[in-house]
């Protein structure tokens, strides 16, 4: 029998990341970027030069390794790909508690 363990949520967190939320974060806003580009049926060269970055940066952010790729880097990305972006800052859900960094994508 093969145990499991239910994940939180958050893979990064599970495999115990110091990061875990940023990464998190990214990896979202890769998926989105590199679903936009699909859509589009572009190449990754054409997309790299629309997003303004070298195309093998591109790529390996769209394979997930986006250390040294600022979560801003990727908000620009998306609002070249035709997006808005929007921030929206509140209070946290619980008064003693650290607030935390959300990805919603509107349809």
């Amino acid at each position: 029998m093969t145990d499991f363990e239910e994940s939180s949520g958050n893979v990064y967190a599970d495999l115990g990341y110091q990061d875990a939320d940023e990464m998190l974060v990214k990896a979202q806003l890769a998926t989105k970027i590199g679903e936009i580009i699909k859509a589009r049926k572009w190449t990754q060269q054409q997309a790299a030069e629309v997003l303004g970055v070298p195309q093998p940066k591109l790529s390996k952010m769209l394979r997930g390794q986006f250390r040294g790729i600022s979560e801003a880097k990727m908000l620009d990305c998306l609002a070249r790909l035709g997006r808005d972006i929007k921030i929206v800052v509140g209070p946290a859900q619980h008064r003693l508690a650290a607030g935390r960094v959300a990805v919603v994508f509107a349809a």
